[in-house]
């Protein structure tokens, strides 16, 4: 599997905003208006997350996301207010390829086997939000990194790929919007922990950042937010840089 380049949509009230260690988040832009940014651009997966749907217990906006579906040609992952199969189905219903299941799979991991089994492993991605406990431990936070849930993050991740999930979203709070840089310690014990593919979240600040996550942390995909949103990185840009590397990125031979 190449190592891939995704660019991610956190989405509150219709809007893309970001912010920093999940605090102090601002409006950034329209989001079909970005997303056609972001595949112009060579971003070869993005994320549509709606970050209060939970918390604020609301349904997802499946029609924003059935018209960015339509205009995305990449695969598009959906995440936030999934609370059942049901929700699964509608979101594939509209045109979601993969979901990403997060404070449902803490409060009913059997909702991950389950959607594994109906709708196969390939498209059910476990996240999770972690912060750094101590030395070598991570632990996992729920309701947007609001809620220490006491579960360790690496067993949580083993747990996830037994229960049929084909892939790991792991976003690092303490990094979240920093852009110091990804946990590379995080991402390599998860990595000798699952055999499924991870996703790196958080701390993406330069090229080199990427490129070290890659390689040295193991991940399979490096997800970014802000440093595409402001313009500081450029995807085509930095797949280049990668390539350069010997970093191979994306569907390209």
């Amino acid at each position: 599997m190449k190592k891939r380049i995704i660019a991610c949509m956190d989405v509150d009230n219709r809007k893309v905003v970001k912010g920093k260690k999940f605090l102090d988040v601002q409006e950034v832009a329209d989001p079909l208006t970005l997303a056609k940014k972001y595949v112009a651009d060579g971003a070869d997966e993005l994320v549509f997350y709606d970050i209060s749907a939970s918390t604020k217990n609301r349904e997802m906006f499946l029609d924003l996301i059935e018209e960015i579906a339509q205009e995305v040609p990449i695969p598009f992952i959906v995440g936030g207010g999934i609370r059942t199969i049901e929700d699964i189905g509608k979101i594939f219903s509209v045109g979601g390829d993969k979901v990403s299941i997060n404070s449902a799979a803490l409060l009913n991991p059997e909702l991950i086997r389950e959607a594994a089994e109906k709708f196969g492993s390939d498209r059910i991605m476990l996240s999770m939000d972690v912060k750094k406990a101590g030395p070598g431990k991570w632990v996992v936070f729920a309701k947007g990194g609001m809620e220490e849930t006491g579960l360790d993050a690496i067993e949580w991740a083993v747990k996830g790929e037994q229960l049929g999930a084909g892939e790991l979203v792991v976003n690092s709070i303490d990094e979240d919007g920093v852009k110091d840089g990804y946990d590379i310690e995080l991402y390599r014990s998860l990595a000798a922990a699952v055999s499924i593919p991870i996703v790196a979240s958080g701390g993406a600040g330069k090229p080199e950042h990427f490129a070290r996550v890659l390689t040295e942390g193991k991940a399979s995909s490096a997800l970014a937010a802000s440093v595409f949103h402001f313009e500081e990185i450029h995807i085509g840009e930095l797949k280049t840089y990668l390539d350069e590397q010997k970093q191979v990125v994306g569907n390209e031979s």
